[in-house]
C-alpha cells in the first residue's frame, strides 16, 4: 500500500476541493440550489431523466408496457443534465427531495402523484398496469426480492466499484480491491441464479430484468467506467452474458435504453421523448442492427 495514512477528524467538514469528476455537484446538503419550475407535456405521465442506467430503468419499463398495448403508459421525457446541477431545481426538489433521477409525475388522476427512486418508480408502474410483477405470491416475492437485490448491490457497482476505479482523482488500491472483489461477488450471485432460469426472477420477463440490466449488462457489454470490463473479467461469467444478449435484443429495451441519452454516437441519442414518432427513421434503423 502507497497512500498516505489518514487521521478522520473528531468531526469532518466540507472541503470544496475533494475533486473527482463530480466535485462541482456533490454537496452534504439537500434542497434548492436554485428556482426552474418543470415543463409538463401531453400525458399523463411525466419523466425527468437522463439515461444513466437508472434512468433506462423507467425508460425501458415505460416502452415495454407500450410494446404491451398500455395506451395509458404514453409518456413525456424530460432532460436532467445532473453535470449541470439540474436535479437541483426548485421543481425537481419539489418531485424527488432527494435530487437524484429518475423521478415521475402520474398526472392521470385528479391529483398528480410523484413517484421517486427507480425502484419505486418500477414497482409503481407495475401495480398500475398490472404487467412485469408475477400476480402469484411465491412469483411476486422473488422478483422483488431481486428488484431490491440490485437497489442494495447498485451503490457498490456505481458508488463503489465506478467511483474510485474510474472517477476518483486519486488510485487508492485498498477502496478498488474492495469494491472491485464485492463486485465479481455480485456477478456469481447473478451467474449462478442464471445458470438454471431463464431470467433474474424464473421463466418470466420482470421489473427484476429492468432493474438490474442497465447497471449489470452495461458492465459486461463494457459501457461501464473503461476498461472495467476486463478488469473484472466480465466474460467469465457466461449465463450473465446470455441474460444480457437475451434482453439487449428486445426492442423496447433497444428504444428505453436511448431516450434522454446524451453521449455516445450521435445516432443512438434521443435528448427527449414526448411521442413514439421521436425514434425517427434513422434512429430505427441504428436501434435494428444494435445488440
Amino acid at each position: 500500500m502507497t497512500d498516505a495514512p489518514y487521521t478522520p477528524p473528531k468531526v469532518w467538514t466540507w472541503n470544496k476541493e475533494n475533486g473527482g469528476k463530480f466535485a462541482s455537484i456533490n454537496r452534504p446538503t439537500a434542497g434548492p440550489t436554485h428556482e426552474k419550475e418543470l415543463p409538463i407535456g401531453k400525458h399523463p405521465l411525466q419523466l425527468y431523466s437522463l439515461a444513466t442506467p437508472n434512468g433506462q430503468k423507467v425508460t425501458i419499463m415505460l416502452e415495454e408496457l407500450l410494446a404491451l398495448g398500455h395506451k395509458g403508459a404514453e409518456y413525456d421525457a424530460w432532460l436532467i443534465k445532473i453535470g449541470d446541477g439540474e436535479q437541483f431545481g426548485s421543481g425537481f426538489v419539489d418531485i424527488n427531495p432527494n435530487s437524484k433521477i429518475p423521478a415521475l409525475m402520474d398526472r392521470s388522476g385528479p391529483k398528480p402523484i410523484r413517484v421517486f427512486e427507480s425502484g419505486a418508480i418500477l414497482l409503481y408502474l407495475a401495480e398500475k398496469f398490472g404487467a412485469f410483477v408475477p400476480k402469484d405470491v411465491a412469483g411476486r416475492a422473488e422478483c422483488l426480492s431481486w428488484l431490491f437485490w440490485q437497489m442494495g448491490a447498485g451503490p457498490y457497482l456505481g458508488g463503489g466499484f465506478g467511483h474510485f476505479y474510474a472517477y476518483a482523482p486519486t488510485k487508492i488500491e485498498y477502496a478498488i480491491d474492495r469494491f472491485a472483489m464485492e463486485v465479481k461477488r455480485q456477478l456469481d450471485v447473478l451467474d449462478r441464479q442464471l445458470a438454471n432460469n431463464e431470467y433474474i426472477a424464473g421463466s418470466d420477463y420482470t421489473i427484476a430484468d429492468m432493474a438490474i440490466w442497465p447497471w449489470y449488462g452495461g458492465l459486461v457489454r463494457g459501457l461501464l467506467y473503461g476498461e472495467s470490463a476486463t478488469f473484472l473479467d466480465v466474460a467469465s461469467y457466461e449465463n450473465v452474458q446470455r441474460w444480457t444478449k437475451q434482453i439487449g435484443q428486445r426492442p423496447a429495451v433497444k428504444r428505453g435504453r436511448i431516450v434522454n441519452r446524451v453521449s455516445g454516437d450521435p445516432a443512438s441519442q434521443l435528448h427527449e421523448r414526448h411521442d413514439a414518432n421521436d425514434f425517427d427513421t434513422k434512429t430505427q434503423d441504428k436501434l435494428a442492427t444494435s445488440a
